[in-house]
Order: structure tokens, then sequence, then C-alpha cells
């Protein structure tokens, strides 16, 4: 799966460490941009203008990219994208249940419905293995 795909993408699945990672790399860029923004308009006293018009553009990639790991982190987990609605908007527990499900319990070993494991736990050298030994 390409980088593209991790984080624009609905289809798969997704690792802890990557879910992270792609997490806390999009959050620092986030900051940077709305701080840059901050610095050059100024405009962080009135809550309005132009830094307010950046932080609402960048609202949809954040919201997009935020579906997109929870749903492949979902599917790691062999779990549907309708928890990815209750993890949202289920306030305290659901938040909760999903910080810890998505953020910190792992996937689902070798293959499931949603796909190969992308530890590469399950693939076809394991199924190959097992002829063997069986």
């Amino acid at each position: 799966m390409t980088m593209m795909q991790k984080v624009f993408g609905f289809e798969g699945r997704l690792r802890r460490r990557d879910y992270w990672l792609i997490n806390i790399g999009f959050t620092v860029i986030i900051v940077v941009i709305t701080l840059v923004s901050f610095a050059i308009f100024g405009d962080y006293e009135k809550g309005s203008g132009p830094t307010r018009v950046v932080q609402y553009v960048l609202y949809i990639p954040q919201l997009w990219i935020g579906i997109a790991l929870a749903l492949k982190r979902c599917h790691d987990r062999n779990k549907g994208g309708g928890w990815v609605v209750f993890f949202w908007l289920v306030p305290v527990v659901g938040w909760i249940w999903g910080f810890i499900e998505l953020g910190f319990l792992d996937g689902t070993q070798g293959r499931n419905r949603y796909g190969k494991s992308p530890k590469g736990i399950g693939g076809e050298t394991d199924s190959k293995l097992a002829e063997i030994f069986a």
C-alpha cells in the first residue's frame, strides 16, 4: 500500500505504527500551518479573519484523513466502518473506547475479510508452509 493510499484511501488495513505516525505527522503539519498563519496575518486576538479561513480550509482534509485512518484501523481489527461513527459520535465512552481500540490493540493476525495483514503475517508463504508441514 502506498503512502497516498494509507493517508487518503478507505480500503485495506493499517498497522498501529502507521496510524500513530500519520496522525502525529499530520497534526504537526496542521499546527505549523496554523502558527504560520497567525504569524503572517496576526489575527489571533480577533478570532476571525484569514487564519480562521485557513483553519476551515484545513478542516476538510483533516476530517477525510481522520476517517480514512480510523476506518483502516477498524478493518485491521476486523470491524466494519460503523464503529468509526460510534467512536467519534458517542461522547466519552466512544472516544475512550476508540482511542484504546484504534491506537493500542493489535490487529487481526493473518488475513481477515478486509484483506491481508499489513504486517505480512498469514501470507502465501504461511499457507504453503502449512501445506508442507500438515
